[in-house]
C-alpha cells in the first residue's frame, strides 16, 4: 500500500514537471521494492529531464540487466547516451 501510495505521488509530481521531487519518491519507492522494473524507469525519464544523464543510463542498465526487452529502458537510456553526448562536446567546445 504505501508503495502504491509513493508511485503515485511521484506520477503526479511528473505531471507537475517537479522531477526533482517525483525522484525522492520513486527513491523511496525502491527502498520497499527493488524489483519493480517501471519505477527504475520512471525515475529515468525525471533523471532525464534534470540532465542527470549518467543517472538515467544506470537505472535503465539496471532495468535491461533483468529485462533485456524492455522498450521504455532502451528508449530511456539511448536518451542518456546523446545527453552525455552532448554534454562530451560542449565541454570540448568551451
Amino acid at each position: 500500500e504505501m508503495f502504491k501510495a509513493l508511485k503515485n505521488e511521484g506520477n503526479d509530481f511528473v505531471k507537475q514537471g517537479k522531477y526533482e521531487e517525483a525522484v525522492n519518491k520513486y527513491s523511496e519507492c525502491l527502498r520497499l521494492n527493488t524489483e519493480e522494473r517501471t519505477i527504475y524507469t520512471n525515475r529515468a525519464l525525471c533523471y532525464l529531464k534534470l540532465y542527470k544523464y549518467e543517472e538515467a543510463k544506470q537505472d535503465c542498465d539496471h532495468v535491461l540487466q533483468i529485462e533485456d526487452s524492455n522498450i521504455k529502458a532502451f528508449y530511456r537510456r539511448a536518451l542518456a547516451y546523446k545527453g552525455l553526448q552532448v554534454r562530451k562536446k560542449n565541454m570540448a567546445g568551451i
